[in-house]
């Protein structure tokens, strides 16, 4: 008598089980961005109601300068640890996943350490020209630490890879936890500019350092090895791709990061204070789009390794709509309510940006329906394409960033963030659909 044959799953079903998997890795992550939501919006209003447009927006320029420079030199290694461990582990190699994460740990660290002195260095050249006063470049120097901030891509891919969504969620809040602790005792004391600049570093520091502890149970029970050992991997095509996939995510998180420093330059501190309140007003938007893309991908990944593209086609369209009828809906919401929601937020001097509020939401409600896009192109192994979205978006539009700066003011810097999202959005599109039509034609 024949042995009864295994059911086969329709692509229906695994798209199904796909979207159920990603909806529950975001529904971690976004129960730790709700307390960080919460606790980010008490410290915004302690700190821009003591300090100020002007004071406020010198916070926001040292912070987003120290940022940007480890974005620029920082190497994230959260795609290639991911992917490639994936596929290790599928293997049960647990010798190989624990080289490939001790391989991109070396590099992420290592560039950490450049980025921090480039970053001291160039503070007497750049300070002057945002505006900030002799304290404050005074305290840009060691702020420079605050890169550690950044480099922590490789603890997350591990913990991706064991699936602690959980520790991911929580680490959501170490940031806000410290600002809202240091803003209170900055308003307790009287503190002024240096204080919140302070606390401002504090929260990067240890927000770095926090994944990295987070990830060490992880590590154990994933490979059984110590930290320190072999980190020579034998993975064909790894260098090609994390160079790609960095390069995306540094273009990507450049222009978030440059816009400010740009109005800053030309507008002043004040007028960049105004844009980034309205950029943390849209957080509500913003935040669960890199979210978004951090549950999805390695569902995405372990649908592509299992060759499953109709289940994959079907689990980025369905996340893609989801994530749109979501940020439609807290769009209007921002629209409608807007100035009077700056004006509390951010005290009077803050309410004339509320025309800022509808460009940037509608941008960040097109990422957050991108971000199912992004991570399929990268689940794929096409994270070039992306590299060349961003380069159009990230680089070729940016120098329409200051000609509307120069012609329209403030405004022209939500406009341009809204131009850069359609542009990214159609592409990223139809390069994905470009793709799985090859995929089925050479199946």
């Amino acid at each position: 008598m024949p042995a009864p044959r295994p059911a086969t799953r329709s692509p229906q079903d695994g798209a199904s089980a796909g979207l159920i998997r990603v909806l529950v890795n975001l529904g971690h992550l976004l129960g730790g961005k709700a307390g960080a939501g919460v606790m980010s919006l008490v410290y915004l209003v302690i700190v821009t109601h003591r300090l100020g447009p002007h004071d406020y927006g010198v916070l926001v320029l040292v912070s987003a300068y120290a940022t940007l420079i480890g974005v620029l030199i920082a190497f994230s290694g959260f795609h290639g640890v991911v992917r490639y461990g994936a596929i290790a582990r599928e293997r049960g190699d647990r010798a190989e996943l624990a080289r490939i994460i001790r391989f991109m740990a070396v590099i992420e660290l290592g560039c950490g350490m450049i980025a921090i002195v480039l970053a001291a260095l160039a503070v007497p050249l750049v300070g002057p020209r945002l505006g900030w006063s002799p304290a404050a470049q005074a305290f840009a120097v060691p702020f420079s630490l605050g890169v550690i901030g950044t480099v922590r891509a490789t603890p997350q891919g591990l913990l991706q890879i064991a699936g602690r969504f959980d520790l991911i969620g929580l680490h959501q809040m170490v940031n806000p936890l410290v600002r809202l602790i240091g803003s209170l005792l900055a308003l307790f004391f009287g503190g002024g500019l240096i204080a919140f600049l302070l606390v401002w570093l504090a929260s990067l520091l240890i927000e770095g350092i926090a994944l990295w502890v987070m990830a060490l149970p992880s590590w154990h029970r994933l490979t059984g090895e110590r930290l320190l050992g072999p980190w020579r991997h034998s993975q064909p095509g790894f260098g090609r791709f994390i160079l790609a996939a960095n390069t995306d995510i540094t273009l990507r998180e450049l222009a978030p990061n440059l816009a400010p420093l740009t109005v800053g330059w030309l507008l002043g501190p004040a007028a960049a204070g105004m844009l980034a309140l309205a950029q943390r007003a849209t957080n509500v938007l913003a935040q669960p789009a890199v979210l978004l893309g951090q549950a999805s991908y390695s569902v995405l990944a372990d649908l592509f390794a299992r060759g499953d593209v109709a289940a994959l086609r079907r689990t980025v369209w369905r996340g893609a709509g989801l994530a749109l009828s979501i940020a439609v809906m807290i769009t209007v919401a921002l629209a409608i309510f807007g100035r009077p929601f700056l004006a509390l937020i951010g005290g009077s001097g803050f309410a004339v940006g509320a025309a800022l509020l509808l460009p940037v939401a509608a941008a960040r409600g097109l990422s957050l329906a991108s971000a199912p896009l992004v991570s399929g192109l990268a689940a794929i192994g096409r994270p070039g394409w992306l590299v060349a979205i961003t380069t159009v978006t990230s680089l070729l539009l940016y120098p329409i960033l200051p000609l509307l700066l120069i012609q329209i003011g403030l405004l022209g810097a939500g406009w341009h963030i809204l131009l850069q999202a359609s542009v990214a959005a159609i592409l990223l599109g139809w390069l994905f659909e470009r793709e799985l039509r090859r995929q089925r034609s050479r199946a």
